[in-house]
This record gives structure tokens, C-alpha cells and sequence, in this order.
């Protein structure tokens, strides 16, 4: 029983920080309305060192940097979406967790559902040919053949 608790107690201690840790107490905006616009664009914005983490998950030195100018631009007085153009427009659109479209993001968001109907169209295809198939009429046989057929019938009945 001991060795069941202490393994569960290093797996919660192992386990990655949840999204708060990530944020530093001095990080924080005194204003809570600006302090949860932070927040909210910190997810959008994918961790340049992680890639796969928002910059508000990550513990990153990049990441401190990002949500410290983030913060920096909306107490400036920035919308989010110019928050957004300007990170977009110094790291690309890399930098966004989830890519807007647009003719250079456009094969990014296309190819899954274009590959989904080229799949499902395959299948159609596939489908059809093999009922095609299926529904041929057998080629008439002779009258030897007949009764050939008939004598493989009845010897294996037989049996």
C-alpha cells in the first residue's frame, strides 16, 4: 500500500504544471479586465520553444518574454487582434495556434476535408464496380456441362 502511495505521489509531482503556474505573480496586470484579455490571447499563442504549448503554459524564457509584450502592448492600448498582427507580423503566422485562413494557410485548412472526399469517393467507386460485379449473369453453360455439373453436385451430396 505504501508503494502504491508513493508512486501516485511522484506521479503528481511529475505531472506538467496546469496553465497557471506557467504565469508569474509579476507578470500579472493589476487590471483584471486587461489581465484576462491577456490570458485569453496567451492561448492563442503558440510557445516558439514548446511548439506545441501557448506561451501562457509554458515556462519557457521566450514565453516569459511573449506574455510580458503581450501585456506590454494591450496596457498601450492595442486591441487584441493588433496584439495578434503584430506577433503575426514579427514571428509569422507560425507563432498562432490555430492558423487563419488565408490563401498561403489555405492548403493547411483544405487538405483534410479534400482528402476525406477524395477518400470517401474511392470507396463510392470501389462500392459500385463490386456490385457491378455481383450482379453479372453466369455464362450459359452446355448441355455437358449441365450434366457435369450435375454429377460433381450429386457425388459431393453424396458423401
Amino acid at each position: 500500500m505504501r508503494r502504491v502511495f508513493l508512486l501516485m505521489l511522484a506521479l503528481i509531482v511529475s505531472a506538467p504544471a496546469s496553465s497557471w503556474a506557467a504565469v508569474q505573480p509579476d507578470e500579472m496586470l493589476q487590471n483584471p479586465a486587461l489581465e484576462a484579455r491577456a490570458r485569453t490571447l496567451s492561448q492563442q499563442i503558440r510557445c516558439m520553444v514548446c511548439q506545441n504549448e501557448s506561451i501562457d503554459d509554458s515556462d519557457a524564457p521566450l514565453a516569459h518574454d511573449l506574455r510580458v509584450l503581450v501585456r506590454e502592448r494591450l496596457q498601450a492600448g492595442d486591441s487584441d487582434a493588433q496584439v495578434l498582427d503584430f506577433l503575426v507580423a514579427r514571428y509569422g503566422e507560425f507563432v498562432l495556434l490555430k492558423p487563419r485562413l488565408s490563401w498561403r494557410t489555405a492548403i493547411l485548412w483544405g487538405l483534410p476535408p479534400g482528402l476525406l472526399l477524395i477518400g470517401i469517393t474511392l470507396l463510392v467507386v470501389a462500392a459500385s464496380r463490386q456490385r457491378g460485379r455481383v450482379q453479372e449473369a453466369p455464362p450459359n453453360l452446355t448441355a455437358a456441362e449441365q450434366a457435369r455439373l450435375k454429377k460433381i453436385l450429386a457425388d459431393s451430396s453424396g458423401s
